[in-house]
């Protein structure tokens, strides 16, 4: 992924170092089982751990004369170790040590991955309920239908945020499986006992019949669970974007001291971060596409999934962890105006009424075609001609008949529209202990760590 879109931490998960790093614990952990059951002499691992280090650039330039980037990797390695540097990779293939490793680095990304979701449901949950009472008009099929409040919308947000977190941990779980199994998965070299041994220090699950590689259905359900999460990224800041409309102008980013908005327009203040988040999306569900095309290998393994995954697995995480980020700070900096959703409230001229006027006809024992043909035919001419529909609801005789002006005014009280609005408000509640037990379980993991 380029540098524009990378942070720091997430890069650094995803550096060539990290990844020989993540191998070279794969296979010290490998020579101290070997050496408890006598495969390897004793002191071969105090050795390795003491000597081995990663040398990036040695390894490409070994890799330049194998065209094999594993055997670069353990024939640098064994060059700082000496003689006992021919007990590294002892009774391993490629996969044993690439596919434990990438897994090592899927974890940590996957977890920061969740922390980020954490962070973001925080700021949504927090900013839904200080816009609890924010009334604006709810739309459907882009057209004016009953009010709302800002923070109903955020509620939304939150819960299905909330989901696509799930999903994705779910995802990180399983991706956490390692496999010391050999060439075709037989376990014709080590037994069975060392790779569970191997895989529990790791902190990592054992691939349950792995042929020679980790099957790939677990990196297709993370990547299609990064996909989703995406997708509904994409889907409030579609939201942002729509409401930042001149003509609606409910919303808008927050906008720094300094920012430009066009080379030529001054005045311009363009939903950018929306529109970024919008097409980064794109990206993780072409991701997510490939990764279900990795799925079909031939036989125990081929490499047609290795130069692909390359690719996707840093970048989607990267991508991911940018996105949930970039979004955090655009919610907690989101303005609202409060004033200009009233003001298109009133431009609709009380069509959104409508329902609740029907509804009252209904009650006072109108026919239900007759009653909708009435208020029908003076929403339409409200809408048309630019005029109040409770003005001509209150000189229409079929509607005098069935409804005193005490009773017409009624429907039009917005109030009744949000009666239960606080029931929905009320059940962020649920998301603010969830994220304050997972809060507590992280605190005492680092707490049990140290």
């Amino acid at each position: 992924m380029i540098r524009r879109y990378t942070l720091p931490e997430m890069g650094a998960i995803w550096s060539d170092a990290a990844r020989f790093e993540a191998m070279l614990r794969v296979e010290l952990a490998v020579a101290r089982a070997e050496a408890s059951r006598g495969l390897i002499p004793p002191d071969v691992p105090a050795t390795l751990e003491s000597r081995a280090r990663i040398d990036v650039d040695r390894i490409a330039e070994i890799e330049r004369t194998t065209d094999h980037d594993v055997i670069a990797f353990v024939s640098q390695v064994a060059e700082t170790v000496g003689p006992d540097g021919r007990f590294l990779h002892f009774g391993l293939t490629s996969s044993d040590v690439v596919d434990t490793g990438l897994a090592l680095q899927l974890r940590a990304a996957g977890q920061r991955l969740l922390a980020d979701a954490d962070r973001l449901l925080a700021t949504i949950v927090g900013r839904a309920r200080a816009e609890a009472g924010t009334v604006m008009m709810g739309r459907t099929h882009s057209v004016h239908a009953e009010p709302t409040t800002f923070g109903l919308k955020l509620a939304g947000w939150a819960f299905e945020l909330e989901r696509g977190r799930v999903r994705l941990e779910a995802a990180v779980d399983e991706i956490a499986t390692g496999k010391i199994s050999g060439p075709v998965g037989t376990y014709s070299h080590l037994a069975p006992d060392v790779e569970a041994e191997v895989l529990a220090e790791l902190g990592l699950r054992v691939d349950p019949a792995s042929s020679q590689i980790v099957q790939r259905d677990r990196h297709a359900a993370l990547l299609v669970a990064m996909a989703v999460l995406g997708g509904s990224l994409e889907r409030f800041a579609t939201e942002v974007r729509n409401l930042q409309h001149t003509e609606i102008g409910e919303l808008q980013e927050p906008f720094r001291t300094g920012q430009k908005g066009s080379s030529a327009m001054p005045h311009k203040r363009n939903p950018i971060l929306s529109e970024r988040i919008a097409g980064l999306a794109r990206l993780l569900r072409g991701y997510a596409q490939t990764a279900l095309e990795d799925q079909p290998l031939w036989h125990e393994r081929d490499i047609s999934h290795s130069s692909a995954e390359r690719v996707i697995l840093p970048d989607a995480t990267i991508v991911l962890d940018y996105m949930l980020v970039r979004m955090a700070g655009l919610v907690e900096g989101l303005i609202a105006r409060p004033e200009r959703m009233r003001d298109n409230i009133d431009r609709g001229l009380g069509l959104h009424a409508s329902s609740r006027v029907l509804s009252a006809l209904l009650e006072a024992g109108l026919a239900r075609e007759e009653a909708y043909a009435v208020v029908q035919r003076a929403a339409l001419r409200a809408a048309d001609d630019r005029l109040p529909l409770r003005e001509l609801l209150a000189v229409d005789a079929l509607v005098a008949q069935r409804l005193s002006l005490a009773q017409l005014d009624a429907c039009f009280d917005d109030a009744r529209y949000l009666v239960h609005a606080p029931v929905v408000i009320a059940r962020l509640d649920t998301l603010a202990e969830a994220l304050a037990a997972r809060q507590g379980t992280a605190t005492a993991a680092v707490s049990n760590a140290g």
